[in-house]
């Protein structure tokens, strides 16, 4: 099995699973949609690896692996802002309540 079949199977078996929880109700569309804009994209690099490697080369990355490896980095920070921002609008929400009863 090539590792292009390999991480297709599992950005897909993880976007299932998202879409299940969503489902479920176990996850709001609201959280999820940040998790499946990183699948999405993983999708994107493994399917198209070839243009990712000339836009890594474009930006003075000598190894596709590194600039993968950074893309994912920065992709980790945003989902921790974006999960930083939901946690501050429900503290917020909470406290509001709080002060209502």
């Amino acid at each position: 099995m090539s590792a292009r079949l390999l991480t297709l199977m599992i950005l897909i078996a993880v976007f299932a699973a998202i879409l299940e929880l969503v489902r479920r109700e176990k996850l709001t569309f609201r959280y999820a949609f940040a998790w499946l804009l990183v699948v999405l994209a993983g999708i994107g690099v493994a399917l198209a690896d070839r243009l990712f490697e000339r836009i890594a080369t474009a930006l003075g990355f000598t190894l596709l692996s590194n600039f993968l490896f950074f893309s994912f980095g920065v992709a980790a920070v945003f989902l921790g802002l974006v999960m930083t921002v939901f946690l501050c609008q429900q503290s917020q929400r909470n406290e509001l309540m709080a002060k209502k009863i």
